[in-house]
């Protein structure tokens, strides 16, 4: 059975990547169902240069990890600098803040009015970013997903074909190919006492190292609307969670939560 070790409490602070590393993949045993082949088995992982690369040997919030040598930050500043004398975005009724960063849109991604955007952050091909959405910094919003009317996407990653529609908050999150949010839905990624966001696996309370985590919905999962996942959730592909409920813990593939 997994459990709380004082150690993890250090690993959340320590900046040494090869232990950290060796410590995650080795000594913690993670649930399958929290690796990426589990999660987001239609993925391609293998460098695709517009997409993020998730370390098979760790779990996959890994990646949220900003102390993490594969970070979403330095991903996302990786394919910025590959990028050759990028264009910047102008169009009517779209703000852009990139005094921290550039925003990089595809060319095919449509951009509705009312949208403001805050680098450094990403839009993929043919991605809908539809009126009042707002996207901070850290985001990478890949090929074909949809951030929604009045809905907030702050350092996380919707992966191909994700959806983000309708009044959602997606903070320090991963969304799945085929993941739909309903109105409403929020992903919660902060404590309300702002401590370290533990895990809830087979009834064991198990330190993440991550002071902000959300969610990570595998491919599939649908979210009824006003449903809120807690701080650390993990859903397992095509789970469904019932529209008003509040979701929290580590859950195996096609869960059902009512």
């Amino acid at each position: 059975m997994l459990q709380v070790r004082d150690f993890t409490v250090w690993l959340a602070k320590y900046n040494g990547n090869f232990i950290r590393d060796y410590l995650l993949a080795s000594y913690m045993q993670w649930p399958s169902y929290t690796q990426i082949s589990s999660l987001f088995s239609s993925f391609d992982n293998e460098n695709v240069i517009s997409q993020p690369y998730f370390n098979p040997s760790l779990p996959v919030w890994d990646i949220l990890d900003p102390n993490s040598e594969n970070s979403l930050k330095s991903q996302l500043q990786d394919l910025i600098n590959s990028i050759d004398s990028p264009s910047k975005f102008e169009q009517v009724g779209v703000t852009i803040d990139d005094s921290n960063g550039p925003v990089i849109i595809d060319p095919t991604a449509i951009i509705e009015p009312s949208t403001h955007f805050i680098g450094p952050c990403y839009i993929g091909a043919d991605a809908q970013i539809r009126h009042g959405a707002y996207i901070r910094e850290n985001s990478w919003i890949c090929s074909d997903s949809v951030v929604g009317h009045c809905s907030e996407i702050k350092h996380s990653i919707l992966l191909p074909g994700a959806k983000a529609p309708h009044f959602n908050y997606v903070g320090d999150s991963i969304l799945g190919k085929g993941v739909n949010l309903g109105a409403g839905v929020k992903l919660s990624n902060l404590r309300n006492d702002g401590t370290e966001v533990f895990l809830r696996i087979d009834g064991e309370r198990v330190a993440s190292g991550l002071r902000k985590f959300g969610a990570i919905l595998g491919e599939g999962s649908q979210l009824g609307c006003n449903a809120v996942t807690n701080p650390g959730t993990i859903l397992g592909c095509n789970s469904v969670v019932w529209p008003n409920v509040t979701v929290t813990g580590v859950h195996p593939a096609q869960s059902i939560h009512r």
